[in-house]
């Protein structure tokens, strides 16, 4: 087997997917529950609820930077 050839069950694997897979999942719920509790966002809240869920990391990041409305 070639250093690049990864099977899921390898521990080395897990080390490095590991924490990204747990970043992903608190940033999708801290997202999803401010998007949950907010009154006004930029843009309708069906597609930031898309945009989280889908777009892996960036997706959650983008509401917080770009969605979230400070007035009101």
């Amino acid at each position: 087997m070639n250093d690049m050839d990864f099977h899921w069950s390898d521990p080395k694997l897990w080390q490095i997917i590991g924490p990204v897979v747990v970043v992903q999942l608190i940033l999708m719920v801290a997202a999803l529950t401010a998007l949950i509790k907010a009154e006004h966002t930029r843009g309708p809240k069906w597609v930031w609820a898309i945009v989280i869920v889908v777009v892996n990391i960036i997706g959650p990041v983008a509401f917080f930077l770009f969605g979230r409305r400070m007035d009101g």
